[in-house]
């Protein structure tokens, strides 16, 4: 008698993009969490002086406002889907981080700000990848 054995287990392609998506969110939580803290909470003077760009003096609002999304980008790209409450919050979060580095590129480079590029470079596919990963082919199914 032939017993029909069905495998439980994950295929190798789909655990290699389920670890690679955890691990991007998980370096993006911590990137953005640590972003929003230093523009929300250390001197404007000082972020001036360590980032090399007079922007954070010129703008102080703007670089609260960009604390705060930094902040909530951070714990939206990670929180909800690790929690599994609100699990599409993830995407959300990754499209306004995404949107957020958009912006970023324009504004550093309309001010000739090009050595800021390279990050914001960086940042950029790695959301779109959460974007992508979380909202088509891997998506976290709620509790």
């Amino acid at each position: 008698m032939q017993e029909n054995i069905v495998s439980t287990s994950v295929p190798p392609v789909a655990k290699i993009l389920q670890i690679s998506l955890w691990t991007v969110q998980t370096l993006l939580f911590v990137t953005f969490l640590v972003f929003g803290y230093q523009k929300l909470f250390m001197p404007a003077e000082a972020l001036a002086a360590m980032w090399g760009t007079p922007w954070p003096t010129q703008y102080p609002t703007l670089l609260r406002l960009t604390g705060i999304v930094d902040a909530a980008g951070g714990l939206g790209i990670l929180l909800p889907a690790f929690t599994r409450i609100q699990p599409r919050l993830t995407v959300l979060a990754a499209l306004g981080c995404a949107v957020l580095q958009i912006f970023a590129i324009t504004f550093h480079a309309s001010r000739g700000e090009f050595a800021a590029l390279p990050l914001n470079f960086v940042l950029l596919p790695l959301v779109v990848f959460v974007l992508w990963g979380r909202g088509k082919k891997a998506p976290i199914s709620p509790r």
